[in-house]
């Protein structure tokens, strides 16, 4: 799709506007590539793909309102022809995984993005993964090795649909049921349904657990 003549149209996400601002200058200084859109939370840089439908997106995992890899999730489910570079401060197999999983194409360390963010972009303009080195080596072992057998955490999460999971990150974030119901669309009533749900499914008993649960499995940021 993407050759030297092209425009690419990129969109970042992240919560942090130096961040993004620096991202932009880095992206910006390359022949032919446009930062077209900026969002400051996962909701939003889903808003804007579809508005803004950008061949690349360039999003931070640790995001407010909607993660990075629920925002993936949407992003991909809504426009399968754009890319998605997923920025971390976390090296963890784990995440790496869950990126995968969430069918972004690229994972690359906050730290290295000097460095190797115009490398990254480029190769998703071609169709190409890119993953740092030491990312790489991580996940293919993992896979060698089969799958690592964690605390359930992740399991557990695994039960909450799309929409629970969405729940839990805004009620983590310490919003109200009637909150999180403007902010999805949604009738309170259908939040209070949605939160029992959760509960029982993940067998916690107050607020409290709910939100160590989302710290845990880095659905906010604690």
């Amino acid at each position: 799709m993407s050759t030297t003549m092209t425009t690419t149209r990129i969109l970042l996400a992240d919560d942090h506007e130096v961040v993004r601002q620096g991202l932009r200058v880095l992206l910006e200084a390359q022949p032919g590539w446009e930062v077209v859109g900026e969002a400051q939370n996962g909701r939003e840089a889903v808003d804007k793909v579809r508005n803004l439908k950008p061949d690349i997106v360039v999003l931070d995992v640790t995001m407010p309102e909607l993660n990075g890899l629920e925002a993936t999730r949407q992003i991909l489910k809504s426009a399968p022809q754009t890319e998605v570079l997923v920025l971390t401060m976390h090296e963890s197999e784990q995440v790496a995984r869950e990126v995968l999983a969430a069918g972004a194409r690229g994972y690359l360390l906050k730290s290295d993005a000097g460095r190797d963010l115009v490398s990254a972009v480029d190769a998703l303009r071609h169709r190409r993964p890119f993953f740092t080195p030491r990312i790489s080596q991580m996940v293919l072992e993992g896979f060698l090795h089969g799958p690592a057998i964690g605390d359930g955490t992740h399991t557990k999460r695994d039960l909450l649909t799309p929409r629970e999971r969405e729940i839990v990150q805004l009620l983590a974030e310490g919003k109200s049921n009637k909150e999180v119901a403007t902010s999805l669309g949604i009738s309170p009533k259908t939040i209070e349904t949605h939160r029992a749900n959760i509960m029982r499914k993940l067998n916690l008993h107050s607020v409290s657990e709910l939100v160590r649960f989302a710290v845990r499995n880095r659905m906010v940021e604690p």
